[in-house]
């Protein structure tokens, strides 16, 4: 092989592992968060979403209301809404094994709901379907659960 084959060979391998790596860097808020526009209001997507979590045996620890959090301290932002959402059944799955808590701070699963200044409500969440697929065993099993019951649970808002 000659050195301009070869210079030629490793000029083009870099190229396509930058392109690579850009491409990978674009890609993955996309890939990582999932958004879709809510059908109705804020309160009204907020009280959807808590009847249709309990109606499928979830649990909702807390509700934060980061437009709240932020109003004393002189800031004026759209409303945003933190759902916690949390099924024991798939919680104590995670927490039982020792291996599995290393996705403790990704629980309970949450959903954001925010108003755009357009007056949009959007529904935030991530992609825990795709984040399971990395961990295997019993985390991807019961991300993966969990993310179907999550996205059942949101049917009833989603556009």
């Amino acid at each position: 092989m000659s050195a301009k084959t070869l210079i030629t060979a490793v000029i083009g391998i870099v190229v396509g592992a930058v392109l690579t790596a850009v491409v990978a860097v674009a890609a993955a808020p996309k890939l990582m968060i999932l958004e879709d526009d809510s059908k109705y209001g804020f309160d009204v997507t907020i009280e959807m979403i808590r009847t249709s979590a309990t109606a499928n045996e979830w649990k909702i620890p807390t509700v934060h209301m980061l437009h709240d959090a932020v109003s004393p301290y002189g800031y004026e932002v759209d409303r945003v809404a933190v759902i916690e959402l949390c099924q024991p059944h798939h919680a104590a799955k995670i927490l039982a094994d020792d291996t599995s808590r290393q996705v403790t701070s990704l629980m309970p699963c949450r959903v954001s709901i925010y108003e755009t200044s357009d007056g949009r409500v959007v529904i935030s969440r991530m992609n825990t379907g795709l984040i399971a697929q990395v961990f295997g065993g019993v985390i991807a099993e019961v991300m993966a659960e969990a993310t179907l019951d999550n996205e059942k649970i949101l049917t009833a808002v989603l556009n």
